[in-house]
């Protein structure tokens, strides 16, 4: 481990964070506790002013610069919670910033980085990853001789999260037993990690991932870090394509339990801590509730900390947040439908093979001028899971002619 990130450097974080933020709240979640039969805490980092952890690294790096370094400038890229975090320390240390966002950045994101930096930063929508924009701050920044502060591959801004790891253990005198982040780079993780295991080497630490984006756990498993193929934007906050070689070197032998979440879990958490304790989380926010699943066995009887990273979520997003917990629970499904074109085809399928709890919330046509069959889109909302197979073999039993839709199917991304 480097000596540059260890726990006398978390601490030293800590004590500059001071100027500019309280601690957030540890809450105590009595539904998860009850339904999990553990105790379960929630580290909220959404409560934050940039509502998100990222504000801890980013002052941590910017106020440790250098005279120079601050008449210079800094750089970064960010997919919209570091920028966040970055603007508002250029503001508060009155320092210019260039901020550079993938295209795919939710505008409430965006918005609020102009809000925070106001005229210390200018901002540049360039790219569709992190990794694309990422490319081209880093080029900017060598031009223009200004200092690049990386949202995770960078021990100062590794130290900085770390510190939301030091408020955590001092508020429960150290009594826990497990902590949950989600990761995207990994800068967060390593200095929850690297504070966690100093103080105590029992503590296990969760990584806990969206399976569109698991980076770590790829990693992990090859020895050293990977490049994802394929990566889903979705969990924007966790959508990174290469995570840090210096954040895999801390964590390689820090990680106790890996953990891949599907986007539908993330989904169906994000709506229960909506509705149960009036928590709006992005979905990266979410990914170390919904981990605790998959944890079940693990945790019982254990004191747990789960890192609610973020709260940056755009409202217009909520219809495909609800979509993909549907779907997920089995609530939901897709069909083509081929009905004859003779009269009481489409009456036939109503009265008798949907049962009396299914809707059709989606109904569409999708070639009319066949004069045989006339092929349509159909979504089915099912008020019980259960009642899925039912409603396939009373189909079947009508000669229903239909092709089940899902998710990875080429024409779902294009009607749903």
């Amino acid at each position: 481990m480097s000596t540059q990130l260890n726990l006398q450097t978390v601490e030293v974080a800590a004590k500059r964070l001071e100027d500019i933020l309280q601690p957030t709240p540890l809450q105590y979640s009595e539904r998860l506790s009850r339904k999990y039969g553990a105790q379960i805490y929630l580290k909220r980092e959404d409560l934050m002013k940039v509502r998100s952890f990222k504000l801890r690294g980013a002052y941590n790096k910017i106020s440790s610069l250098n005279e120079t370094e601050r008449k210079n400038g800094v750089v970064c890229a960010s997919a919209g919670n570091h920028a966040q975090g970055v603007a508002l320390s250029c503001a508060k240390l009155k320092i210019k910033g260039v901020i550079f966002m993938p295209l795919v950045t939710p505008n409430q994101k965006v918005e609020k980085v102009k809000y925070f930096g106001g005229k210390f930063i200018e901002t540049v929508m360039i790219g569709d990853t992190f990794d694309e924009a990422n490319e081209k701050a880093q080029a900017y920044c060598k031009k223009h001789k200004m200092t690049y502060v990386h949202p995770f591959n960078d021990y100062a801004v590794m130290a900085g999260q770390g510190t939301l790891a030091k408020e955590a253990y001092e508020e429960l005198k150290g009594k826990m037993d497990l902590i949950i982040s989600t990761v995207g780079g990994g800068g967060m993780l390593a200095g929850v990690a690297t504070y966690i295991k100093e103080k105590n080497a029992k503590i296990k630490v969760v990584n806990a991932e969206p399976d569109s984006a698991p980076g770590l756990d790829e990693s992990l498993k090859a020895g050293k870090v990977v490049t994802l193929k394929e990566m889903g934007t979705f969990v924007d906050g966790a959508a990174v394509r290469t995570m840090g070689d210096k954040t895999f070197a801390v964590l390689k032998d820090k990680i106790d339990i890996s953990v891949i979440i599907p986007e539908g879990q993330i989904c169906t958490s994000m709506i229960e801590l909506y509705q149960s304790e009036g928590i709006i989380t992005e979905p990266a926010g979410a990914v170390s509730v919904a981990s605790l699943e998959k944890l079940a066995s693990k945790i019982k009887g254990k004191t747990v900390v789960c890192v609610i990273s973020g709260g940056n979520n755009d409202i217009l997003r909520y219809p495909e947040i609800l979509e993909k917990s549907l779907v997920y629970k089995g609530l939901k499904h897709y069909f083509v439908i081929n009905f004859a074109q003779k009269p009481g085809q489409l009456k036939n399928f109503l009265n008798k093979a949907l049962g009396p709890n299914d809707d059709i919330v989606r109904f569409e046509y999708i070639k009319k001028n066949n004069k045989e069959t006339g092929p349509a889109f159909v979504g089915v909302e099912l008020k019980n899971a259960n009642d899925y197979q039912p409603l396939l073999k009373r189909m079947e039993k009508y000669s229903i002619h239909y092709e089940v839709i899902n998710s990875k199917d080429l024409l779902y991304g294009y009607l749903v």
